[in-house]
């Protein structure tokens, strides 16, 4: 049996190992293949082209990459197309997987697509697109698999993979640590390091007795984050964002997958959203949801402060943050301890119950 699968980003690359992991424990004969990340491959994945070649963020930073995205895209389908796996799996990244998904389904590939792009949020017309691309869509979030109903798409809510390995932290003891999560992409990590240093220095003078560490990915921007930190007293690591949550009393956090990593283990945030002024230009007259961050979408309402933009600047961050650490979060604790029970489904096993069935079909 041979499973194609495609993941472009951090946060697909981490979900996706899990999935791997799930399916090998299934079944140790499996052949798993694609574009994989560095998670993948320690999962058991065969990494035929590494995601790191496309991991991208805004639209001016897709423009540039645009023509080795399309070349890579037709290079994977021709392979698939002729290899004929049992299935393919496009991980989140919808942009770039459904041409995949489409143009394999039309040769008689079975198509899912793991993890819904936020159709519901914004550009809600590329459902038929979804319909055109995917079998089936596995959904993260309840909510989700209502909206595709309206639309006659099969999907199916599995839960969300990071609740089974992340748990809520009992017994917290506040040490004023702070973490520092300023995104996977390049683009994003540039644009927003510089404002959440700018709050490190406004929050130590406020308050002396404050730990700062800095979580990156991986090391691929180390030394320019090493001199844009300089003399800033930040702890800088990599690669071990979930230990650092175990610790930390608050996270200044980029919009994204680590927001909820951070509500399924129980931390206080300020989540931060920065694009490039034409990036955000764009996307701005685009998206439709009230909120942008998982935990606030999720309970449809502002739990956690979202800085957007212009918002996203240091002084502002340092104040929200500063509000969050001298005030009692236990009431924000116990609706992040309700959102990880809704979504603790034991997901990548029960993802991989239903690919295998999926193919049985």
């Amino acid at each position: 049996m041979r499973i194609a699968i495609s993941a472009t980003e951090a946060s697909g690359d981490l979900i996706a190992s899990k999935l791997v992991k799930s399916l090998r424990k299934q079944n140790s004969n499996i052949i798993i293949e694609g574009l994989a990340g560095d998670k993948m491959f320690a999962a058991g994945c065969i990494q035929d082209w590494d995601q790191r070649q496309v991991n991208v963020m805004g639209f001016s930073e897709i423009l540039k990459k645009l023509p080795f995205l399309f070349i890579l895209r037709k290079r994977i389908i021709a392979y698939f197309s002729s290899q004929k796996p049992d299935v393919f799996i496009g991980v989140d990244a919808p942009d770039f997987n459904f041409v995949i998904e489409r143009k394999l389904k039309s040769k008689g590939i079975r198509t899912i697509h793991f993890i819904s792009p936020s159709v519901w949020a914004w550009r809600q017309s590329r459902v038929k697109k979804i319909k055109q691309s995917t079998d089936l869509v596995l959904c993260l979030f309840p909510f989700e698999v209502d909206f595709y109903q309206k639309y006659n798409q099969r999907a199916l809510f599995i839960g969300h993979p990071l609740a089974q390995s992340l748990r809520p932290r009992k017994s917290h003891i506040e040490t004023k640590n702070i973490l520092l999560m300023p995104g996977s992409r390049q683009s994003e990590i540039k644009l927003l390091l510089p404002e959440i240093l700018l709050a490190v220095e406004i929050m130590s003078l406020q308050d002396r007795m404050l730990t700062f560490n800095l979580v990156l990915v991986n090391d691929e921007l180390l030394d320019w984050v090493t001199i844009q930190v300089g003399n800033i007293p930040v702890e800088i690591s990599f690669d071990d964002a979930h230990t650092r949550m175990l610790r930390a009393d608050l996270a200044l956090v980029a919009s994204g997958t680590a927001a909820l990593e951070l509500t399924l283990v129980g931390v206080p945030m300020v989540v931060i959203y920065k694009l490039s002024r034409f990036s955000y230009f764009i996307a701005s007259r685009l998206v439709k949801s009230k909120y942008i961050s998982l935990p606030n979408i999720i309970v449809n309402k502002n739990l956690v402060p979202e800085l957007i933009q212009n918002s996203a600047n240091g002084d502002n961050i340092a104040k929200h943050a500063m509000i969050i650490m001298n005030r009692d979060n236990k009431s924000l604790i116990k609706e992040f301890n309700v959102i990880h029970q809704q979504l603790d489904l034991n997901a990548s096993d029960e993802s991989a119950r239903i690919i295998y069935e999926f193919i049985n079909e």
